[in-house]
């Protein structure tokens, strides 16, 4: 199958996702053409069965914003007409699922069809989305799309409850590849994040608002009163100078690091002992159950789908939002025993192993197909 993936290229949670599902699709012998501004991130090997094709968007004047919308249904078609391209799989709603419909018009003045596959990760539903400026477009691009897949059950709930939807939503959930968890570190390369003696905590994200950044700082503040250990935060975003300022005024600055956009975050996790995700809202929380696969227990609020991935007792402990205190008091529990610290982290790594990338992309698949015959 010739399908065509449109994402953003960025450190992001959907993009990360795309890309591998791309890479993932092209071992089982599809040809994937990555169609966006930049070549994503995790986008390093391209071979013949993985191209990537750049969206240009020339600057006029005219515009106050340039039409990245107009240039990326130009692209589609383009590419579409050129390689023959049979199905557009287009993640987030906006712009990208409003530019494939844009697309899929103007081929059908030329008598191609091409289903568009639409894959909703939360922020293009829960917060853009939801906006009285874009909801009619979200609306309207949802239920132009052939078919469409959330990442979590939690966001084809909210979807539903936000939206007048007349399609219907398939849940596939975010995955990973369980093979890339398999490390090979050694201790010795542990000593350049923490001495023997300290625990190490990690946080990953974009370090956005609805992260509260504030929550993991003030856990670990709590965390490191009762037991020795370093906080590293791995992620560049808005938050980043309130965290610095923070960690000044707690006085613990020399106890976290702060590593920005990092391509080791497996070396990272590999040496972790516990990851804080106490977001307000989550789609699914890849990030959390990237943690997990390498075998780290995570402590994170029980927001959106993070508890179909953090299992309450079992892989980690989820509290409500802003439960500090709580999430302060399980996070401990888990550290102050070695015994039960290698209990979560065995854990952790068993319930990964639901998510690994061979058991979701079949459901991809079976969602292109059923796309073709609509």
């Amino acid at each position: 199958m010739r399908i065509a993936i449109v994402c953003y290229p960025t450190f992001g949670g959907s993009g990360v996702v795309a890309t591998e599902l791309g890479l993932e699709l092209s071992k089982r012998g599809h040809q994937i053409h990555f169609i966006t501004y930049n070549q994503p991130v995790r986008l390093d090997l391209l071979n013949e069965n993985v191209h990537f094709h750049e969206v240009n968007v020339p600057e006029y004047p005219l515009f106050h914003y340039q039409p990245y919308e107009l240039a990326l249904s130009s692209k589609l078609v383009d590419m579409v007409k050129l390689h023959k391209i049979e199905v557009l799989h287009v993640h987030y709603a906006i712009p990208h699922a409003y530019a494939a419909y844009m697309a899929q018009k103007m081929l059908l003045e030329e008598d191609i069809f091409v289903p568009i596959v639409t894959t909703l990760h939360g922020t293009d539903i829960t917060l853009v989305g939801n906006h009285p400026f874009y909801k009619p477009a979200v609306t309207f691009s949802i239920n132009k799309s052939n078919a469409v897949t959330t990442v979590s059950q939690s966001l084809k709930d909210d979807t539903l409850r936000l939206f007048d939807i007349k399609q219907e939503i398939n849940v596939v959930t975010n995955f990973i590849d369980l093979n890339k968890y398999e490390h090979n570190f050694t201790d010795c390369q542990r000593g350049v994040m923490a001495q023997d003696h300290e625990k190490i905590i990690t946080h990953i994200s974009n370090l956005r608002q609805v992260k509260r950044i504030p929550d993991v700082i003030k856990i670990f503040y709590n965390i490191q009163k009762e037991i020795p250990s370093k906080l590293i935060m791995v992620g560049e975003g808005p938050e980043r100078k309130k965290a610095e300022a923070l960690c000044r005024e707690l006085n613990i600055s020399h106890k976290v690091v702060f590593v920005g956009n990092s391509n080791e975050i497996d070396r990272i996790l590999c040496f972790s002992d516990l990851f804080l995700l106490p977001s307000e809202t989550e789609s699914f929380g890849l990030s959390a159950l990237e943690a997990m696969a390498s075998g780290v227990p995570v402590i994170s609020s029980d927001a959106g789908g993070i508890p179909e991935v953090n299992l309450n007792g079992f892989s980690g402990y989820l509290s409500p939002v802003g439960g500090v205190e709580n999430m302060s008091k399980n996070a401990i529990s888990i550290l102050q025993n070695e015994e039960t610290l290698r209990l979560f982290k065995a854990n952790a790594k068993k319930q990964a192993s639901n998510f690994g990338i061979s058991q979701i992309v079949p459901q991809y698949e079976a969602v292109y197909q059923k796309a073709l015959k609509s």
